[in-house]
């Protein structure tokens, strides 16, 4: 018999759904009780090789307030050939197609183990997938010429009536007239004027494509709508490659201490005109390319002059960047713009320098898109992160999805559900729940542009008891968790149904202390996430870090044990134990520490936080580190100062970063070559453990980790010296010169020093409600 713990993780694997709490509380007033809220973590598009996608229509509730889907929870009567909705208990009649169901005869909607399934639905007409490339010319040579055969191999990925078109900037943007045979042609647009849609559509003569209503049943097939500017592959592979290949640097002279006049923000207001103008409300992505910051027009972030640096951190606390509110305010324009047609805007940024990120964040976080930041165009970092933007899944489909929406069906006990996540628009709205704006938060129903396999998005749910009603001990609630959208010109419809108990006052922190063991990470990651919503969008470190004190503090005297004014009498369940430790991680994580990172750096690094599944997450909170030596086989250890030790070989893990390090000895060891003696292929063996597997987190990534090769005294050493808990530094000299670990030079609090802090602080204050 498997415990609670596995049955909550086996339901993860099967719905990619994992609650914070899975049970409800009785009532409003133990619901603010339970301190922390009823969220979920839920991944639409989750890998089921056991089910494949079924191949026809979901059977709906008839109530058209409803429209639930038919799943397991459902009562049905075989006689009768009804089902009884478990949302609205609408009695249904079963379509003439489910004539035979019976006891013995189930569809696999009916099956407890099938409780979310993918369905294909075949209504509308198939549209294909678009691609605009949109490429920055202002780049050395070695990083253009790396950017295009990076182009040219994603065209041999997309499917042959995939649309595909093309965009380069400088000083001068240029549209590319893809239709043309046997000569390049192209319109060229001034870099500091700024084009509506309409009078792009205008100067380029376009017209909107006709969207034909929804139909059911098969539709004809017909050719794919395209213009001179968006071709499909199929008919311009060739002519494309080849003007990929002529592409050169911008023409426009550089003097010497300049930056080269680069229209970033003008050439994505054009990228997004030309798709509001020919594709609206069809599937589109947007793929720019930048190699440095926009120096000129609309969204400029920096000028010309070498000798002005770009904003740091320091100038944006001081209100001493000029072009950071403009150039904001910009790109969130064309980020509203492109969120209300359907597309989804993608930026690969890769310079030494930064390149606007921070202004630009806005685009990829509110129409779903990948933001990818590196060095260079010419290393694998990129190159491989990119072709596995067009990965397919077991059933040979891209892992992208367009135009989805996500639903809440919800029991009638509960009057509202909210949302928050990314790539967001509203369709249903009933009241906003926040007391104060640090995010987007909508109820019953939202508009996501890309929902894509990997794409996990948060969901709250907020409890508010319509009735007044009596709630019987054990009883169930359920709720859905509907989502749809298109992939490779196919609609998909997903539906999860989950069981939530209810559970009543006397027995509330009993039954959390007995059901709950390392499901709380789930919480952890979720109030992680609305903590950091004021930084995505205000940039306000400070205020995050007592907003994250105040609530640590209430939640560990809500569930912690203690008297008052006693601190040494402090307990902490074993259940919510792991809480504490990391939110100290956090803290000192980059998600909410400035310090040492540009503004691009942390806008790249909270963009993937927030898009993340739960374990992704987690490693990106508390990296995980594991030793590799000679006394036996590799096992985690502690993220402390005292795992560092001389005779150990450490790989860290930090979502970001596959870091492995070399202790003292075995560094010297190396560097002797005692690896290359037949005598010690033991040696041999342990330096190739680690890199072996770093190789496999480095091959099913996304974005692909930087890899980095460090030993004992090395400057790259210092990566992870800055993660692990420093309970040994400079100022406790009784543990130089001991096997016990390797002391740090930080005036940092560690771990215990901010746990007995934490738990000074429980005490004094209030006395739990």
């Amino acid at each position: 018999m498997t415990t609670y713990l596995e049955f909550i993780q086996q339901n993860e694997e099967r719905d990619g759904v994992r609650f914070s709490w899975n049970v409800w509380p009785s009532s409003r007033l133990e619901a603010t009780r339970m301190v922390v809220p009823v969220a979920a973590l839920f991944t639409p598009l989750k890998e089921r090789p056991d089910l494949p996608p079924i191949q026809y229509e979901p059977v709906l509730c008839s109530r058209t307030t409803c429209r639930a889907v038919l799943n397991p929870l459902c009562q049905v009567d075989y006689r009768a050939k009804l089902w009884a909705c478990n949302f609205c208990y609408q009695r249904n009649q079963f379509p003439p197609t489910y004539a035979g169901i019976s006891e013995l005869n189930q569809p696999a909607e009916l099956l407890p183990q099938f409780s979310s399934i993918e369905y294909v639905v075949l209504r509308g007409p198939q549209m294909p997938l678009i691609f605009l490339y949109v490429v920055d010319t202002c780049m050395e040579d070695e990083d253009l010429q790396a950017l295009k055969e990076s182009m040219q191999m994603s065209l041999s990925l997309l499917p042959p009536t995939a649309l595909v078109g093309l965009i380069t900037f400088g000083r001068m943007v240029q549209v590319h007239e893809l239709g043309c045979e046997g000569i390049s042609k192209s319109y060229v647009f001034r870099g500091t004027k700024d084009l509506s849609a309409k009078q792009l559509q205008e100067m380029l003569g376009l017209s909107k494509v006709p969207v034909t209503q929804a139909t059911r049943g098969p539709q004809v097939q017909q050719p794919p709508p395209s213009n001179r500017f968006l071709q499909p592959v199929q008919k311009i592979d060739m002519n494309l490659t080849d003007l990929l290949g002529e592409l050169q640097r911008d023409p426009w002279p550089v003097p010497q201490g300049k930056r080269p006049l680069r229209s970033s923000g003008v050439a994505l207001s054009i990228a997004v005109g030309l798709l509001e103008c020919t594709f609206p409300n069809t599937g589109a992505r947007i793929m720019m390319f930048i190699g440095g910051p926009a120096t000129q027009g609309p969204g400029m972030v920096v000028g010309d002059e070498l000798k002005t640096p770009i904003r740091s951190w320091h100038d944006i606390e001081k209100d001493n960047a000029k072009y950071v509110k403009k150039g904001t305010k910009h790109f969130e324009a064309l980020a509203n713009r492109a969120a209300a047609t359907g597309h989804v805007i993608d930026i690969y940024a890769c310079a030494l320098d930064q390149t606007g990120l921070m202004e630009m964040k806005c685009c990829p976080n509110l129409t779903g898109g990948y933001m990818v930041m590196g060095d260079s165009f010419n290393t694998s970092l990129f190159k491989q992160t990119f072709q596995r933007v067009f990965t397919k899944d077991m059933h040979g489909q891209f892992k992208m999805g367009f135009g989805g929406t996500l639903e809440i069906k919800r029991a009638q006990l509960f009057k509202v559900c909210c949302f928050i996540f990314y790539s967001a628009k509203l369709i249903k709205k009933e009241i906003c729940i926040t007391e104060h704006e640090n995010g987007k938060m909508f109820t019953e129903k939202a508009k996501i542009l890309d929902i894509s396999i990997q794409r996990s998005f948060q969901v709250y749910l907020i409890f508010k008891i319509k009735y007044n009603i009596c709630i019987r001990r054990g009883s169930c609630q359920s709720v859905c968790l509907v989502s749809a959208g298109h992939r490779a010109g196919q609609c998909l419809m997903e539906g999860s149904h989950l069981i939530l108990h209810i559970i009543l006052a006397d027995c509330l922190l009993v039954s959390l202390t007995l059901l709950f063991d390392k499901l709380f990470l789930a919480y952890q990651i979720l109030s992680s996430n609305v903590l950091l919503w004021p930084l995505l969008h205000f940039d306000g470190p400070s205020f995050c870090q007592h907003l994250l004190s105040e609530t640590l503090v209430k939640k560990c005297q809500k569930f912690g044990e203690y008297h008052k004014d006693d601190p040494s009498s402090f307990r902490f369940s074993e259940t919510f134990s792991l809480y504490p430790q990391f939110m100290f991680h956090l803290r000192r994580s980059p998600f909410l520490q400035v310090f040492n990172n540009s503004p691009d750096e942390s806008s790249y690094y909270r963009h993937h936080f927030m898009r993340q599944d739960l374990t992704q997450s987690l490693i990106m909170i508390q990296p995980i580190l594991y030793a590799y030596s000679f006394s036996g086989p590799p096992e985690p250890v502690l993220l402390d100062s005292s795992s560092i030790l001389a005779d150990r070989i450490l790989l860290m893990d930090t979502f970001f970063q596959i870091l492995i390090y070399h202790g003292e000895t075995i560094a010297q060891w190396r560097k002797s070559g005692y690896q290359d003696m037949p005598e010690y292929e033991n040696f041999r063996h342990l330096l190739q453990a680690p890199v072996d597997d770093a190789q496999e987190i480095l091959h099913s990534r996304f974005p692909m980790p930087r890899y980095i090769d460090t030993e004992h005294g090395g400057s790259q050493a210092r990566f992870l010296l800055s993660k692990v808990n420093p309970s040994q530094t400079h100022n406790n000299m009784y543990a130089w010169g001991q096997e016990s670990g390797a002391p740090i030079l930080t005036d940092d609090v560690s771990l215990q020093v901010f746990m007995d802090h934490l738990k000074t602080c429980c005490v004094k204050c209030c006395l739990k409600s």
